[in-house]
């Protein structure tokens, strides 16, 4: 094998194994991929790259690369590919209830989720913005309207 085949598997390697590691962020975690774009090459580049990375590395002769696509092929039928596909979709926000009083960064809102033909998928969660990208979602904490940490939002504007 030639340098510079070995430098294209290296870098495809490394691009599979980002996306990989989104994927398993967003799929399995409280970290979401705010940007839908970006959500949509994790997971179509989870499961349209894992055959192709399969394929490129047992043809480019490197026999250890070959372990991290059985691995997230034996995920992805373990998982069921439609599921994968109908959570692709980035969470929306449609409302927002209490900002954080001290963090700015901080809110409850009310997201929604479109799942093709099947409808929206809703939830109510406290989000904390990591950049505009990426956000990290918890359970809505109880009491929250008796808590002086938070400020309720006067006009939550609810789009449906």
């Amino acid at each position: 094998m030639t340098k510079k085949m070995k430098r294209v598997t290296i870098t495809l390697n490394i691009i599979y194994s980002l996306m990989v590691l989104l994927f398993l962020l967003d799929f399995f975690t409280s970290f979401d991929i705010k940007s839908q774009s970006l959500k949509s090459f994790a997971y179509f580049g989870f499961l349209i790259g894992t055959p192709t990375m399969l394929f490129w590395n047992l043809f480019s002769k490197i026999i250890l690369l070959i372990v991290y696509p059985i691995l997230s092929l034996s995920l992805i039928i373990a998982v069921n590919p439609f599921k994968i596909i109908y959570q692709k979709s980035a969470w929306e926000t449609r409302a927002v209830f209490y900002k954080h009083n001290h963090k700015s960064c901080k809110t409850i809102e009310l997201q929604w989720q479109d799942i093709g033909a099947l409808g929206y998928n809703k939830r109510e969660v406290e989000v904390a913005y990591v950049t505009p990208l990426f956000m990290i979602v918890k359970e809505v904490p109880p009491n929250v309207d008796k808590n002086s940490e938070w400020i309720e939002n006067n006009s939550p504007i609810i789009i449906e």
